[in-house]
This record gives structure tokens, C-alpha cells and sequence, in this order.
């Protein structure tokens, strides 16, 4: 039975794979693999990183958009990473907790709720079970980066549409905020809005590769032009900055991730 686990060893180069030689008369591109169910992933990781998940007794959910892919990282018994691997087309943002785990894709949100009672393992080892439970259809919104707030709805960042919203039962989505540089909503990523910082459970801060009105007006302006924004008060709180993304609020302090 294919459970999708696979128990990796730190540092080991992954198999390789054989390429078929290209159709004369074909760019090798053709050959290329089309379906992401039948793209080969290679996985690999740091030395230490299943002594330092056993340590903290914590695991990771990670995405690949490139692959369509979710992961789950944690160690074995042995003392081996171990992946887990779905298939979700465009798997982008993902947020969650020890009971329930939220994951943007290309076209719904989905919310996977773990199956398993306290104390209660499956395949001998592993104390939580992920099982897809709500997939709601909100459209291509590129959507990027999740947040729980403290009344249990989920905040994403609309990157089409660059603003930050929540599901609606009738609609896309619920606009619940914007940047106060863009003058209306349309499905244009005028500034490439993607990351989100929560603090005490409420959106805090948002990164964006510049403060364009305009549609795409972020693509000639990523080598410097990017921003931190806090979402309370609408002030610019950093600038210049190159395609930043990932803000994290921790022990008081803001972290962002910085391309340039």
C-alpha cells in the first residue's frame, strides 16, 4: 500500500532519475512532464533536522507551489526525517495548529482536521492524521499567505486583488482590507500583496513588492521598491526593500524576509 511516507536521511543525495532523450525533431521541453502528479521530487535535509524536531517535539507543513505539493516533516522512531506528500495544484499558503490545518491552493481553501484521539497513533508511529474535512471554491485569487484570527476565521492575502479578506457564503471572497495607496479592487495584482504577520490573533502587518495602482505595476519595480505595511494603522512601517514576503511576528520583534 503507497502511504505517501518516505523516511529521508540527512544530507543523502536523493535517486536519480533517467531522462528520456527527446523525439527528434522535438524540443526537450515536450518531454517534459505535464501532470504534476508525475513530476519526480527529489528531498533531501540539513544534518541535525530530525534531532532538532525531536527536541522541540514539533513537526513542519511546508508547500511547494512549483510541484502542487504539501509536506509534512517530522522524525521517525528511528531518528529519520520523514515526509509526507499530497497533491494540491498550486498549494500556496498554509497555517494550522495540532487540530487543524488550513492550505490555499489554486482555486479553494482547503481545512483538514486531524482524525485521531489523544494517545491514538496510526501506522505505529505518527500521533496525528490530517484528513481533508472542507475544500470552499474561491476562484483563481493567487491567494498567498493565511492567518487565523482569534475568532476562528480564516484571513488570507488576495494577491489578484491585493487586499486581505476572508470566505464569504455568497461570494469569492470578503474584502476586509486594503492598502490604502490602491484606489479600487480589480483582479490585477497591482502591487503583489503576499505576506501576513499576525499579532494576538488579528492581522498585523502585510508585505508588498511596491506601492503600484496599476495593473502588474509591481514587475519593474521589484529590485527595491518593496514595503512593509502595518495593517492597523495603514503606516508604511519599512521601504525599500527587495520582493520581501514572509513577515513573523516574534518575542516582540518583526522578522521579514528580504529577496534583495
Amino acid at each position: 500500500m503507497e502511504t505517501g511516507l518516505d523516511a529521508v536521511t540527512a544530507e543523502a543525495p536523493a535517486p536519480q532519475v533517467p531522462q528520456a532523450p527527446a523525439q527528434p525533431g522535438q524540443p526537450a521541453a515536450a518531454n517534459a512532464p505535464k501532470d504534476i502528479t508525475k513530476l519526480k521530487v527529489e528531498k533531501g535535509c540539513s544534518r541535525g533536522l530530525a534531532g532538532w524536531l525531536g527536541q522541540h517535539r514539533l513537526s513542519l507543513a511546508i508547500t511547494s507551489y512549483q510541484t502542487g505539493r504539501i509536506y509534512l516533516v517530522g522524525s521517525d522512531q528511528k531518528g529519520r526525517v520523514s515526509f509526507f506528500e499530497r497533491i494540491f495544484e498550486r498549494a500556496m499558503g498554509v497555517v494550522g495548529n495540532a487540530q487543524r490545518i488550513y492550505l490555499g491552493g489554486l482555486y479553494q481553501l482547503w481545512r483538514f482536521e486531524n482524525v485521531l484521539r489523544p494517545n491514538e497513533v496510526i501506522h505505529g508511529q505518527f500521533d496525528k492524521c490530517y484528513v481533508p474535512r472542507n475544500a470552499q471554491t474561491i476562484g483563481d485569487l493567487d491567494i498567498h499567505e493565511l492567518g487565523i484570527r482569534k475568532n476562528g476565521k480564516v484571513v488570507f492575502v488576495n494577491t489578484k486583488y491585493s487586499c486581505l479578506a476572508e470566505l464569504s457564503q455568497t461570494h469569492s471572497f470578503k474584502a476586509i482590507w486594503k492598502p490604502k495607496f490602491i484606489s479600487k479592487l480589480a483582479p490585477e495584482d497591482r502591487c503583489h500583496l503576499n505576506g501576513l504577520a499576525m499579532v494576538d490573533g488579528e492581522p498585523k502587518y502585510v508585505t508588498a513588492v511596491c506601492k503600484s495602482d496599476s495593473v502588474d505595476g509591481w514587475r519593474d519595480r521589484r529590485q527595491d521598491g518593496g514595503v512593509v505595511i502595518d495593517v492597523q494603522t495603514d503606516e508604511i512601517v519599512c521601504e525599500g526593500l527587495s520582493m520581501p514576503h514572509s513577515p513573523r511576528w516574534h518575542n516582540g520583534r518583526l522578522w521579514v524576509l528580504n529577496a534583495g
